[in-house]
């Protein structure tokens, strides 16, 4: 390390580098390359009668530290919780306790010793033989909590949020109730493949990089492959490429994959996001709302034991069945206005009566998008289909059986933000063509979240694909829901996040 370097540290920082440099001095490896265990601490803390007086090997973080002379206690963390350990000179010999005295909170050791019990009641292992395994240079914040009428009180919290989500690491050491949100995502996404793969669909793999992006609406980001000498964009979404799996034969594919959009980021909306996209031959849009209802349904069960949450103060039920509401239906409704087969014009009017601001370029159908974003989704908190959109907001999905106006499309939304989306699909390539050639009018006229047109595509809706529901579904947004998250960066391990100064 340089010596410009160690004049910038704070003095604490110095202290623990001096430390470092006298057991290094003794002939301690401060960061060792492994231990065996022989137990977690929740294993130990819930099975004592199994392991009382029994010889145990442990590892873990030092979270607290309580010297006494010739004795110590401290609790050291692993994965599964914390476990108190006892510390004696007697028993550990004196160069083992003068290594232990050169340890700080933050450092990680590895602890061979008995368990016992405490006069207090504490389930604690007596060392035998105590070894550091990583040094910590960089102290860590102190979080305290006390117990008040049963209840744990934290105070002195790490809790300047944009630190939390850029030191992530520090977050979960010292947030107790961070790292479990975190396993219940694992669990979620867990859940949802075993109901899938249950029911018969492969799992397959698609591009991130993609010649054209497609498959929704939004900007994507673009890089470019040297040797190729092209440029290349990362997915936006994976619906195009899915659905030519179903071409060549497929008949239920689905993918866990992350996506990418050049968009603005809020509490419900990251650049890189995690989606869930399932595509079933030969069904419709209505096969794929009863799919949602009883995957949902099935993945809170496993998950959390009922299909009943508390989100942000709003009791939210999944239980099926949700209920299916027309889009112009929902106009009506929450604006009292009846928008159905409207010019541009009239919805231009109808947007500023309702106070709605648009872009002057928008057809029709985008304006008729904002109206909905403004006043109705705000309105479903409870899981409802808001569902048969016009075809001007849906260039993938198939004409409705009853109205050429609009098109076979749901979206699923809970506590006013959309959670899926999903197709009777476009399998008409004449028509596709069409749509996208309109979609292309609209990139000319400004519209950057207009989509591409993707001649390959089409070339493969001419060899034929068969009838067929598709299905995205934003895994972030629905853990935001299941673990009472209020911001989508709560359920992001890194989220991405302006530089620092």
């Amino acid at each position: 390390m340089s010596e410009e370097h160690i004049e910038d540290l704070n003095e604490v920082m110095k202290a623990r580098r001096a430390k470092l440099a006298k057991l290094q001095e003794m002939g301690v490896n401060p960061f060792t390359y492994s231990f065996d265990r022989s137990a977690s601490a929740l294993t130990i803390l819930e099975q004592f009668e199994s392991f009382e007086n029994k010889t145990v090997t442990i590892a873990g973080r030092i979270m607290s530290l309580r010297r006494m002379g010739k004795a110590s206690f401290a609790h050291i963390m692993d994965v599964s919780g914390r476990i108190q350990i006892y510390v004696r000179l007697d028993r550990v010999g004196e160069k083992s306790f003068a290594v232990f005295g050169l340890l700080d909170i933050g450092d990680i050791i590895g602890v061979k010793g008995t368990v016992f019990k405490t006069h207090a009641g504490e389930i604690t292992v007596l060392a035998d033989e105590v070894e550091l395994l990583s040094k910590n240079l960089h102290p860590l914040p102190i979080v305290k909590e006390r117990v008040e009428d049963g209840r744990k009180i934290t105070y002195d919290a790490f809790a300047d949020t944009e630190l939390r989500y850029r030191q992530r690491y520090i977050d979960l050491l010292v947030n107790s109730q961070v790292k479990e949100i975190f396993i219940t995502r694992s669990r979620i996404i867990s859940a949802m493949r075993r109901y899938l793969d249950e029911r018969g669909y492969l799992e397959v793999e698609t591009p991130v990089l993609q010649p054209l992006y497609g498959g929704a609406a939004a900007r994507p980001f673009t890089t470019h492959h040297n040797t190729l000498d092209m440029t290349l964009y990362l997915r936006i979404a994976d619906e195009l490429y899915l659905k030519r799996l179903i071409v060549g034969g497929y008949e239920g594919v689905y993918e866990i994959s992350k996506d990418f959009r050049n968009e603005g980021i809020d509490r419900t909306h990251n650049p890189e996001f995690t989606m869930m996209e399932l595509y079933v031959a030969y069904k419709d849009y209505h096969f794929m709302m009863d799919l949602v209802e009883e995957m949902v349904n099935f993945i809170c069960q496993e998950v959390l034991g009922t299909t009943s949450v508390t989100y942000q103060g709003q009791e939210i039920d999944f239980k099926a069945p949700w209920p299916r509401l027309p889009m112009f239906e929902a106009i009506r409704q929450y604006t009292g206005l009846d928008l159905y087969a409207k010019s541009r014009d009239e919805l231009r009017r109808a947007a500023k009566t309702l106070q709605v601001e648009i872009e002057s370029f928008w057809d029709g159908g985008k304006i008729l998008d904002e109206i909905v974003k403004n006043k109705v989704e705000p309105n479903l908190v409870q899981p409802t289909f808001l569902c048969d959109y016009p075809v001007e907001l849906s260039p993938l999905a198939k004409r409705h059986r009853n109205d050429d106006r609009l098109v076979e499309r749901f979206e699923s939304f809970v506590a006013g933000r959309e959670i899926s989306n999903a197709f009777s699909e476009l399998n008409d390539p004449i028509d596709q063509r069409q749509r996208f050639e309109q979609q292309m009018t609209l990139k000319e006229a400004g519209d950057e979240e207009a989509q591409m047109l993707d001649e390959d595509f089409i070339h493969a809706l001419e060899i034929g694909m068969p009838p067929t529901a598709g299905l995205g579904m934003g895994i972030d947004r629905l853990v935001m829901f299941l673990t009472d998250a209020a911001s989508i960066r709560d359920v992001i391990f890194f989220p991405t996040m302006r530089p620092e100064k």
